[in-house]
């Protein structure tokens, strides 16, 4: 154990310097980023910020949101690249042309190497364009010039290697590799003045500063050419160029120089300050060879070796990257006596000038640094330490010093929050550290704050929060611990504190809560409420700090009341460390953020110019539809319907680096949101006239000028003008067809009207006509009745004048009188004509009953039928007997017979048989 303490501990002491510096941000592209080649030659870019990469693979082009690698029709190297103009000449081996943008922004090559009159190619490849001030541009071979101009081409033959060309004092200035320096004129090559000091130096590059000519070598840094002589550069970088190689020079602006070497990436170099910054592998870049190098608005295109990279100069925000890892993750930084110390996971750490140095004996977890009455005080998971830059002396040995604060209203008091509960520190008048723990409370405190002298807020990190009260004025005890679990009180996990302004302010679950001391409740906090989801850094009297939710990793600088700030610089937002992050404020204009990797600096002032500064318009470059893309500058841009289900449309702010958009879309369905990407896409439009706005969006959410692309989704088929018309003549025919089909329906209805008036008079009739018929039957009934009855009362007399004639017979003296007079009263009961009288009308009345019961019946006499006839009337056979001329017994007895000639059962009536028969 003690062997493995000694090797850690000389590890620590035996660290490297780490000569890393505060640097603007690189944002690199990788070879899959742009699906190239490795190597990129040559840079340019047009107006708009639109990047021309010569590559490996052929021309590449960026236009801020994607890149397209266009290739020329032999698929060879494409080695320089020049935009001028609406052009972006190239130029390659044996060829050299220019590319112009379709109406959909593709880029189509054209060749110039067919005006060549006279001249043979000799393997030659094209390394450099030069636009002349004359309107020409010159294309650059190691043996040869080529001037294009009016469709013209002339060709210099140099008897030398042309390693490089400018113009300088209105003359064309060649370097002629190893050889020196000549003025071209009128194709002729004429030697410089006094440049013997170039003489076996090749030249790389030539540059214009301050009126001199700054000629660059490959091995043998730069020198001052005035026109008459020439000197040896006298920067202090100057040695470093000829260690490294130099490859290209660029003017940046502002006295500043940038360097592109080949074995130690880019040199930015302030010809004020005579100090440099170094941009390589160590501090970012993909690798150390510049092949190209290009300044376009503050920023820095450079085209590596193996890859691309892109560096904002004059950054607000610069950022120290430790790439060895012996840094590690910084949780703490605090300036103290002129130098910048860091806390990381491993230790203690200083600046001394650009080099990073570790504090022996730190090793370990920092949590916290802190200037505590003018002692840097660390904060360490082995206890609380006194720093300097040779020293590491421990001051308490209470392990894990989360968070230390002034206690209010005390004099070099504090209390500190621990892994195991709280420790007091007072400083003595002799300068000493005393310490001791406090009492009733052992568990980790991550934060604290005072409510009053007396009253402290700590945080648990898992268990929840505390208001405590100390016991007495020696701050050695509590008495008395308070929680809070009444409905609606913050959750207890991962609970942070504050004392903003006087008030005790609780961050839980992204919510923002307050303590109302008057009702000694935790409460919604509103001041803070449009900041849910949002982590406070720092805080003064004015303003705050808050870093966005985790997708975003935007910080916003506000003093809540509409002075709002947005930094949303990319590195940044990747960087930050969840939970970890934190903001240390050194002065007025300097801030510095932790970085899981390092951290950042934030020149104040100068983040505020940027955000004032003006935003680019982004441009408009394609749309597509389901099927095909539309060039944005057609005048009517109409989209099929049936292609509008996903419109998508590209849009660019090139010259911004990571730019976010603001669009709204005006139409029959509208829109308003922001973007992260210059790729906007809709579902599902209906159709009709839209008008897209889109603007770019800046830190502080300001947005840009507005462009404007109009755009029509055409109706749908069946809502297009030749389907109106054929639903106009559709409803034409269906009026005709409906009109004429109820001219049909009325004719048929009144002819159904009039057949059924006449079936209603018809069967009117036929009712008269019946109701006719049984009057008449019911005449013929009556008369049939009163005849019937007249011959059975005449009968019933005549029977009884023969009963009483029988009775009596014995007073008649003469018998043959006697006999005489019963014959005609036998005679007159007999009389056929009565019947003949009562048979026609009962005929009348039922015609064809007699022919159908003697059908059935056969074997039935006319008696028979005669009773039949007088049962079907339902007379009686009472009233039978007068009419038949017997007594009721005879009418009973022929009853009887009648119904064994019928052959009816004894239970069926006779009378109902004949009435229905």
């Amino acid at each position: 154990m003690l062997f493995r303490l000694f090797i850690l501990l000389f590890y620590f002491a035996c660290l490297p310097l780490i000569g890393q510096q505060l640097l603007p941000p690189i944002q690199n592209y990788q070879l899959l980023d742009y699906k190239g080649g490795t190597k990129n030659w040559d840079i340019s870019v047009n107006e708009k910020g639109e990047l021309f990469v010569a590559n490996n693979k052929g021309l590449l082009h960026f236009n801020g949101e994607e890149w397209t690698l266009n290739k020329l029709p032999n698929n060879t190297i494409i080695r320089s690249v020049e935009n001028i103009g609406d052009r972006v000449y190239t130029g390659s081996y044996e060829e050299f042309g220019y590319w112009t943008k379709n109406e959909f922004g593709e880029l189509g090559y054209t060749s110039l190497t067919h005006l060549i009159k006279d001249h043979t190619f000799t393997s030659e490849e094209f390394w450099e364009i030069f636009p002349s001030k004359d309107g020409s541009v010159m294309f650059r071979s190691f043996s040869s010039i080529y001037t294009y101009s009016n469709d013209q081409i002339t060709v210099i033959d140099p008897p030398y290697v042309v390693s490089d060309f400018i113009e300088f004092n209105n003359k064309l200035v060649v370097a002629a590799g190893s050889t020196g320096l000549y003025e071209v004129v009128e194709g002729k090559s004429v030697p410089l003045p006094n440049q013997e000091l170039l003489n076996g130096k090749t030249v790389n590059d030539m540059t214009i500063i301050e009126g001199q000519l700054l000629i660059g070598t490959k091995l043998h840094g730069c020198f001052l050419y005035d026109g008459t002589s020439l000197t040896p550069w006298s920067a202090p970088i100057n040695e470093a160029l000829k260690q490294h190689q130099l490859n290209k020079i660029t003017l940046l602006g502002n006295g500043l120089l940038g360097f592109g070497t080949i074995k130690n990436g880019m040199y930015l170099y302030d010809t004020t300050s005579k100090q440099q910054k170094i941009l390589n592998r160590e501090s970012g870049l993909q690798n150390n060879t510049v092949l190209s190098l290009l300044l376009f608005k503050n920023q820095l295109w450079l085209g590596l070796d193996n890859g691309i990279a892109r560096v904002r100069i004059n950054n607000p925000i610069s950022y120290y990257t430790d790439y060895t890892g012996t840094l590690g993750m910084v949780y703490s930084i605090a300036w103290y006596n002129g130098k910048l110390f860091l806390g990381s996971n491993t230790g203690v750490f200083y600046f001394e000038g650009n080099q990073l140095q570790f504090v022996n004996g730190s090793q370990g977890h920092v949590w916290d640094l802190r200037v505590v009455e003018g002692d840097l005080l660390c904060g360490h998971n082995t206890g609380t330490y006194k720093v300097t830059e040779d020293s590491f002396e421990q001051v308490s040995d209470i392990a894990g010093g989360y968070q230390m604060i002034k206690v209010p209203g005390q004099t070099a008091t504090y209390v500190q929050g621990t892994y195991n509960g709280l420790a007091k520190f007072q400083k003595l008048e002799n300068g000493q550290w005393q310490v001791d723990k406090i009492q009733g409370f052992d568990a980790p405190v991550k934060q604290l704050c005072f409510e009053t002298p007396e009253v402290l807020w700590v945080a648990h990190p898992y268990k929840g929060f505390y208001r405590m009260n100390f016991k007495g004025t020696g701050y050695g005890e509590f008495d008395e611990i308070q929680e809070f679990d009444h409905e609606g009180a913050p959750s207890e996990y991962n609970v942070k504190l504050y004392n903003i302004k006087n008030t005790i302010v609780l961050n839980s679950e992204g919510n923002w809560f307050a303590y109302n001391p008057i009702a000694d409740r935790i409460e919604k906090f509103d001041a803070f409420k449009d900041y849910n989801n949002k982590e406070l850094l720092f805080f003064d009297e004015e303003y705050f700090w808050f870093v966005n939710d985790e997708n975003h990793k935007a910080i916003i600088h506000t003093n809540l009341k509409g002075d709002s700030l947005l930094v949303t610089d990319l590195p940044l937002r990747e960087r930050l460390a969840p939970d970890s992050q934190k903001v240390v404020q050194v002065n007025d204009s300097t801030s510095y953020i932790t970085l899981t990797d390092g951290f950042a600096k934030i020149n104040d002032p100068r983040l505020k110019q940027i955000t004032s500064e003006e935003l680019p318009v982004p441009q408009f470059v394609v749309l597509y539809d389901e099927e095909q893309k539309h060039s944005v500058l057609e005048e009517s841009l109409e989209i099929p319907f049936r292609h509008s289900e996903s419109i998508t449309i590209e849009v660019a702010a090139s010259e911004y680096i990571s730019p976010n958009y603001y669009y709204r879309l005006e139409g029959p369905k509208e829109y308003s949101e922001y973007s992260e990407n210059g790729f906007i896409n809709f579902q599902n439009l209906p159709f009709g006239a839209y008008t897209l706005k889109i603007a770019t969006s800046g830190m502080e959410n300001s947005i840009s000028d507005f462009n404007t692309l109009q755009f029509t989704i055409s109706p749908p088929w069946y809502f297009s003008w030749g389907s109106f018309v054929l639903y106009a003549a559709l409803g034409v025919l269906v009026i005709y067809l409906v009109r004429r089909y109820n001219r049909r329906k009325l004719e048929r209805k009144r002819r159904e009207l009039e057949e059924q008036l006449k079936q209603e008079q018809h069967e009117r009739m036929e009712k008269l006509e019946k109701e006719e018929l049984a009057n008449q039957v019911k005449l013929k009934q009556n008369e049939l009745a009163s005849t019937t009855l007249n011959i059975a009362r005449k009968n019933e007399m005549i029977l009884e004048l023969k009963n009483m004639l029988v009775m009596n017979k014995e007073k008649f003296s003469n018998s043959q009188r006697y006999r005489s007079f019963i014959k005609k009263l036998n005679s007159s009961i007999e009389d056929t004509e009565d019947w003949r009288r009562f048979e026609v009308n009962f005929k009348e009345l039922h015609e064809d009953f007699f022919e159908r019961l003697l059908k059935s019946f056969p074997s039935l006499t006319p008696k028979d039928l005669k009773l039949c006839a007088y049962l079907k009337m339902n007379l009686t056979t009472k009233e039978i007997a007068p009419l038949m001329g017997i007594t009721v017994r005879g009418v009973e007895i022929h009853r009887y017979r009648l119904r064994k000639k019928l052959d009816m059962d004894s239970s069926e009536n006779l009378s109902n048989f004949l009435i229905t028969f």
